[in-house]
């Protein structure tokens, strides 16, 4: 990739091989020396390298033998022996998980963008917004996430609306009250009483050490599928690599769908952010979700949802009659933020202060 430090293209490359069967699962990957003096660069530079693969859940280190391919996109479908977590169930791998505080967004920065937009737009703030939500605004989104998580999107695949939990509901009544709706047990409670609120039935399934076990993913019966793919809330779970690869291929296989529910992956103090789902499968299975309740405020409720490309069209005809929930001020101040880059320099400096 252009213009990207040498660790991370090296970590690109090689997560590419491993992905593509190039490095099998369990096969020893070349030592940082060796492959320090073929890309031209530093030992160290390349021991970045592997520890991003190793956080990410592509690679394991193993004391005194090197760095092993532990990523295994195998069909999670064929049956297979419970793993030992499975066995030895769900009360030991985690903790209840408590979000760090995060400082809101600056308030002198935040009423200077008002102070901005009031005077730019003037008696337009008056237009009634469209009913995705302004496509500056959009726009904007769209943007901001080609920059930070690597999804590349059109503004018409985007809806905006009053936090996440407004979005679940748009999520039934696009996807339907007839299908059974799977959440991570345990999870955020608002979710299921939302899916439940709104007529469709709820499935618990168990959650692992990388994420939901798959031999609940095997039993489920469910055609939807609700996951936190990082910092599931309360277990502070963060899928791997290869959980993240059999979510996707579970709505492959169930021609089904996935809403990823990304709220929390701003603040990871990771060099660099986990692949989302979306970014895996753009087209037609995966719905992701975003909110700006914990980035700024949670005073601020706006958040959005990206729809699959190939399906985006047919899902907003079934909602094109609800006006956008949130109000055209709030919009164009959010517009601002995220163009003149002072919520990505917010985002940095929490990030910072939580890494110290």
């Amino acid at each position: 990739m252009k213009n990207e430090p040498a660790y991370l293209d090296i970590y690109y490359k090689l997560r590419d091989a491993i992905v593509q069967k190039a490095y099998r699962y369990g096969q020893k990957l070349p030592s940082k020396r060796v492959l320090a003096d073929q890309m031209h660069v530093s030992v160290i530079t390349v021991g970045h390298s592997y520890e991003l693969l190793v956080d990410e859940g592509y690679a394991e280190a193993r004391e005194r033998s090197g760095y092993y391919v532990s990523y295994n996109d195998a069909d999670p479908f064929l049956a297979q022996k419970p793993s030992s977590d499975e066995e030895t169930g769900r009360e030991e791998y985690h903790e209840n998980f408590v979000m760090p505080p995060v400082p809101d967004f600056s308030f002198n920065s935040y009423a200077k963008a008002v102070r901005k937009v009031l005077n730019d737009e003037g008696e337009r703030l008056f237009v009634k917004s469209e009913n995705q939500g302004r496509y500056d605004l959009r726009q904007a989104i769209a943007s901001y996430l080609m920059r930070n998580r690597g999804m590349n999107v059109s503004p018409g695949q985007i809806l905006v609306g009053s936090g996440a939990e407004y979005l679940y509901g748009i999520v039934v009544a696009m996807i339907g009250r007839d299908r059974t709706y799977a959440v991570e047990d345990p999870s955020y409670e608002m979710i299921e009483k939302i899916y439940r609120q709104n007529g469709a039935e709820v499935e618990r399934l168990r959650m692992g050490p990388d994420g939901i076990l798959s031999s609940e993913l095997q039993r489920a019966e469910a055609g939807v599928l609700h996951v936190t793919p990082f910092h599931s809330y309360p277990s502070g779970v963060t899928a791997d690599a290869t959980k993240r690869t059999e979510y996707v291929n579970w709505a492959k296989h169930r021609n089904g769908y996935i809403v990823e529910d990304d709220y929390d992956s701003e603040f990871t103090v990771k060099s660099r952010r986990e692949d989302t789902l979306f970014s895996m499968e753009p087209m037609e299975h995966i719905i992701y979700i975003n909110t700006f309740s914990r980035t700024i405020s949670h005073a601020t409720r706006i958040g959005y949802m990206v729809l699959p490309a190939a399906l985006a069209a047919d899902m907003l005809s079934k909602v094109d009659f609800y006006s956008c929930t949130v109000p055209v001020l709030d919009q164009a101040v959010l517009r601002e933020l995220l163009n003149s880059g002072e919520f990505e320099r917010h985002i940095n400096r929490v990030r910072r202060k939580l890494k110290r």
